[in-house]
C-alpha cells in the first residue's frame, strides 16, 4: 500500500507543474497518509506490526484477566463457599 501511494503522490506533484490543482490533490493524500495512517497503527514512520502488535496486547491483557478472574484457586474457593451454603441451608 504505501508504494503505490508513493507513486501516485510523485505523479500527481509532477503534474502539478501543469496545474496547481494537482499539487493540492497530492497534499491531500499526503496529509490523508500521516493522519489516517497513525490511526490504525500503519503510517510513513511507522511500521504495519504496530497495530497488529497492539491487538495482540489487547487480547493477552483480555486472556491474563480471565485467566486471574477464573483460575482454578477462585473454582475452588467458589465450590467451598456453595458447599457451606448448602450445608447452612439443610
Amino acid at each position: 500500500m504505501f508504494v503505490p501511494l508513493l507513486i501516485l503522490i510523485v505523479v500527481l506533484f509532477g503534474l502539478g507543474f501543469v496545474s496547481p490543482l494537482w499539487w493540492v490533490a497530492a497534499a491531500v493524500l499526503v496529509f490523508g497518509a500521516f493522519r489516517y495512517g497513525r490511526d490504525r497503527g500503519v503510517g510513513w514512520g511507522r511500521g504495519s506490526d504496530v497495530g497488529e502488535y497492539r491487538a495482540y496486547r489487547d487480547r493477552r491483557e483480555r486472556q491474563d484477566r480471565w485467566d486471574r478472574r477464573y483460575s482454578r484457586q477462585h473454582r475452588a474457593r467458589w465450590r467451598r463457599e456453595d458447599r457451606r451454603d448448602r450445608e447452612r441451608r439443610g
